[in-house]
């Protein structure tokens, strides 16, 4: 009995001075590591955006509108002979008595460029001849001529829209009053129709008959 009571003593001493419970782990109780505290970051101050003042803003280059120039109007040079082809056209073929021949003339740029021509009156010339025999040009009595300049474009015909008409009597100078001038012979008589414009003339004649 003695001996029992001994040994629970000396348990407890034990016990009390040995601490066994030391380290051992409680999962359950165990109190969770402590999370750091975040130091606090230092807040970026904002980039501030710089507002541009009148002076700053860049200006704006206007460029100029280009104004036509001299250069621009007027580039046709006149009208050479080689590029012009000149024709002398009638309104028919035959005329029975009592019917004048209505004349015109057609020109065609056959040249690479544009080009310009005195059209005017003071320019033209139909000449009316049987062979050798002038009966009539237009100049012998003309009355107020006229400038007039024309362009005329590469490729391009024009013909003259106010026809000359011959009276079918002999023209001169001194004879403008046409009641004492000769009457050209009917009867399918034979009669050649020239013109010259600008100075360039027509490469062939047109014949005409009067009846």
């Amino acid at each position: 009995m003695l001996l029992g009571v001994l040994a629970l003593v000396a348990a407890v001493v034990w016990l009390v001075v040995a601490q066994p419970w030391r380290g051992m782990a409680w999962p359950w109780d165990q109190p969770a590591d402590p999370t750091p505290s975040a130091s606090p970051s230092a807040t970026p101050s904002a980039t501030s955006t710089p507002t541009l003042t009148p002076s700053d803003a860049p200006t704006v280059s206007e460029t100029p509108t280009p104004s036509p120039t001299a250069d621009a109007v007027g580039t046709a040079k006149p009208c050479v002979a080689r590029d012009i082809l000149v024709e002398a056209l009638s309104d028919a073929d035959t005329y029975a008595g009592g019917q004048n021949p209505q004349l015109s003339i057609r020109l065609t740029n056959q040249g690479d460029a544009d080009c310009t021509l005195n059209v005017g009156t003071t320019t033209q010339m139909f000449t009316v001849s049987s062979g050798s025999d002038v009966w009539w040009r237009s100049t012998d009595c003309q009355t107020e001529p006229s400038d007039m300049i024309a362009t005329i474009a590469a490729g391009q015909t024009v013909s003259s829209a106010t026809p000359v008409v011959w009276d079918r009597t002999r023209s001169s100078v001194s004879t403008c009053d046409t009641a004492n001038r000769p009457v050209a012979p009917g009867g399918g008589a034979s009669y050649h129709v020239t013109v010259e414009i600008g100075g360039i003339p027509a490469s062939t004649s047109k014949q005409i008959l009067l009846y």
